[in-house]
């Protein structure tokens, strides 16, 4: 069930429950990417727009357009799944840790170096995109990234491998990143 927006969510609950929420309030008002406009996980989104002198109806607006967007980002690993068993199945990119991609990986997954993003960035590349980390919360971020680099056909893996382990193949093996 997803996370109702309210203007007395703390900062901590709404960017987890909205993986996109930093970049949104970053983009639209400019707070929440430097210290001289940061914000405490434990202010409710009311507090911040109060001191940040933003209207919060607009602020939750700006959020639930964003969330609108983001979702339109994201692949369920069953769609994901489709799309592998397709006549054009999409390069998938993995972009957690080397330690973590050789450990457990996507069968045909390729581990995402700066040299593969530069030579994607450059290239004239046709081929959709989905891009994989742990569990769906950083993903987003690097979708935003590659599609205005001009790789619109980028999507991400909504959960990311833990999920596709969960929904899709109990072989890959679960694990719990300590710093998450």
């Amino acid at each position: 069930m997803p996370l109702e927006l309210s203007p007395e969510l703390p900062m901590a609950t709404l960017l987890k429950g909205y993986p996109g929420a930093r970049r949104a309030l970053f983009a639209a008002y400019h707070i929440g990417g430097c210290q001289s406009c940061a914000y405490r996980e434990d202010e409710t989104l009311a507090e911040v727009c109060q001191r940040n002198e933003i209207e919060v109806t607009d602020a939750l607006r700006t959020l639930s357009e964003s969330q609108t967007r983001d979702q339109a980002m994201l692949l369920s690993p069953s769609e994901l799944q489709s799309r592998l068993a397709s006549d054009d199945p999409p390069l998938i990119l993995d972009i957690r840790t080397r330690e973590e991609f050789e450990a457990v990986s996507l069968p045909g997954s390729v581990f995402m170096t700066q040299e593969k993003q530069t030579e994607l960035f450059a290239g004239n590349q046709k081929r959709a995109i989905v891009l994989v980390d742990h569990s769906g919360r950083s993903v987003l971020d690097q979708c935003a990234w590659f599609q205005g680099h001009g790789l619109s056909e980028t999507r991400g893996l909504d959960g990311g491998i833990d999920r596709w382990a969960q929904d899709i193949d109990s072989s890959i093996p679960r694990y719990r990143l300590e710093l998450e």
